[in-house]
């Protein structure tokens, strides 16, 4: 592999840089790794290699085709990056109860997924992705996840930079020249120029200086790249601390873990970076700092109460009480915890909504159509019977093909696969019609 001179010579003086051992890795292969569902994953991979960093990351020996694996499809794992998964470590002692967190570019999720499995139930996550192409695709696996407190918002920076001093938290996994991809994205490599780190320097500020108004007095920004350049990293830093009051956030770290801290020049502000010839795993940069200084908070807006005038879903269509009906598109019936609700009319203002909460279904006149996002939740209840399948099975309604299950008794049914839902079935007696949505189609053929 062909890395750039000028960038290596850049490097020469970051701690943790070895050259030859860097062009070294390079020429390996990089690691298989991902994440398993708190909840969902708890009986698979448990034998395999656990990313020191992330409680539930695991390295598998090879990559298999996780098209083929209806247990990802049911959202029990999360393919990542081993390295970004030490953004657990940097959360986990700042988080209490209740916090409002903003994963600002999540696409395609790795993040969101994983904040989400760490907060508790009365905090908010909100993951916004401003290409709404890449916004479904987070909508989507967000929905595998299941959790009813993480929305989806698809805003520029500048919009969400309007709910002053709204956030306790914000991520900005910034978009980046993608040096630390090289091994696993050789575009990327093509791709990078002195000129595009500048640019892409000069793009970070933005959007940094775009959000920083949302953050809370004593909030916490976590900023991360993909990239080995000082000017997308180190500098950020300096430039953060030039241009407001800010001070360094550290968490402990163990030496056989490998990452290196490092410092920027002039204010000193920590950071953690990954090198491939000292981690398992890719390039990648992150840092913390908290916000000293006043942030204006946001009005209270006044709330109306619609609930009563909802239709009702089947009980125990979840396996909670304690939540709260809403109306959302096409007048489908979603759900959120109550202590969520004044968080609408406050999102509403300056953000658009793709996702609030858990979509339980419709009603067609009378008929009541469950929707995919109930079958998904962590909290999906028993309102009806369910069908349990054995991989092929299970493939096979992914597919939206026939499952070879005789038919059952009539009315709706829950796919299930190791335990958790896949999706509905409606059985007419001789026949059963596949709910799965289209688009969540898997078209590769089974092995």
């Amino acid at each position: 592999m062909n890395i750039p001179v000028a960038l290596t010579n850049e490097l020469e003086s970051v701690p943790g840089f070895d050259k030859a051992a860097f062009l070294a890795a390079h020429e390996i292969a990089a690691p298989v790794s991902l994440r398993l569902h708190p909840v969902k994953g708890q009986h698979i991979f448990t034998t395999e290699a656990h990313v020191a960093w992330c409680s539930t990351g695991r390295y598998l020996p090879s990559r298999p085709v996780f098209t083929l694996d209806a247990a990802f499809h049911s959202g029990a794992y999360y393919v990542q990056e081993a390295s970004s998964m030490f953004l657990e470590t940097m959360l986990k002692p700042l988080l209490t109860p209740g916090m409002r967190v903003l994963d600002l570019c999540a696409a395609p999720g790795g993040k969101s997924t994983l904040i989400a499995s760490l907060l508790d139930e009365e905090s908010l996550l909100i993951s916004n992705e401003v290409i709404r192409t890449r916004a479904s695709i987070l909508e989507e696996n967000l929905t595998r996840w299941g959790y009813m407190n993480t929305w989806v918002t698809s805003n520029d920076a500048r919009d969400l930079g309007k709910l002053s001093g709204y956030f306790d938290i914000i991520v900005v996994d910034a978009p980046c020249s993608g040096s630390g991809l090289w091994r696993k994205d050789a575009n990327a490599l093509n791709e990078w120029s002195e000129n595009n780190v500048q640019l892409c320097h000069e793009r970070q500020q933005r959007i940094l200086a775009d959000i920083w108004p949302a953050l809370k007095e004593g909030g916490i920004l976590i900023y991360a790249t993909c990239s080995y350049s000082r000017s997308e990293n180190e500098e950020i830093l300096d430039w953060l601390a030039d241009t407001y009051s800010v001070s360094a956030v550290t968490v402990p770290t163990a030496q056989t873990w490998g990452m290196v801290q490092t410092a920027s020049a002039n204010h000193d502000l920590h950071g953690y970076r990954f090198f491939p010839h000292l981690v398992r795993g890719e390039g990648f940069f992150i840092a913390g700092v908290r916000k000293q200084e006043q942030a204006a908070t946001m009005k209270p807006v006044r709330l109306k109460d619609s609930s009563p005038k909802l239709p009702q879903p089947p009980a125990n269509l979840l396996s909670i009480q304690d939540f709260k009906l809403i109306n959302g598109a096409d007048n489908a019936l979603r759900a959120i915890h109550p202590a969520h609700a004044a968080d609408i009319p406050i999102l509403s203002q300056h953000a658009y909504l793709r996702k609030t909460g858990t979509e339980l279904g419709t009603f067609a006149g009378k008929d009541w159509i469950p929707a995919h996002e109930a079958a998904l939740s962590v909290h999906a209840g028993n309102a009806y019977p369910t069908i349990n399948t054995d991989r092929d099975q299970a493939l096979r309604f992914l597919k939206r093909e026939d499952m070879g299950i005789d038919a059952t008794e009539k009315g709706w049914h829950l796919v299930k696969y190791n335990g958790w839902g896949l999706g509905w079935v409606k059985s007419l007696g001789n026949r059963m019609n596949n709910y799965l949505p289209k688009n969540w189609r898997i078209r590769m053929d089974i092995e």
